[in-house]
């Protein structure tokens, strides 16, 4: 069993997630359960997926909770874009979440590449 602090990606993910949080709050009220509520919640899946995995017994349990969370930082990067071409994101704060987002799914795919490797 790992600890999920302990993972630089957990780490990235965790800030990427408090990032959109602050973003989020300056959203309008009429967003307050649509796209505000989705994109943060999309996020915060990003971290609780590594989390969650890491309480796993086996690596296959593991990859499978970190391609979950993969899963959430594609939505995250779709739903940044639509927040920017809504005029809802400032374009500097999207490439900074963007740039966090990139970074997030890059290291967690290189974590399940070599999750894959050790299983061969």
């Amino acid at each position: 069993m790992r600890n999920f602090r302990d993972l630089k990606v957990w780490e990235k993910a965790h800030k990427l997630t408090l990032d959109v949080y602050a973003a989020s709050l300056g959203f309008p009220d009429s967003e307050k359960y649509g796209l505000t509520s989705q994109v943060r919640r999309a996020c915060a899946s990003i971290p609780t997926n590594i989390a969650e995995g890491c309480g796993r017994d086996s690596n296959a349990d593991f990859a499978r909770f970190l391609q979950i969370a993969l899963g959430s930082a594609s939505e995250v990067d779709y739903l940044l874009l639509l927040l920017r071409d809504l005029d809802m994101l400032d374009a500097a704060i999207y490439q900074s979440l963007n740039n966090q987002t990139a970074e997030v799914k890059r290291m967690l795919i290189g974590f399940l590449q070599h999750l894959r490797r050790q299983n061969t």
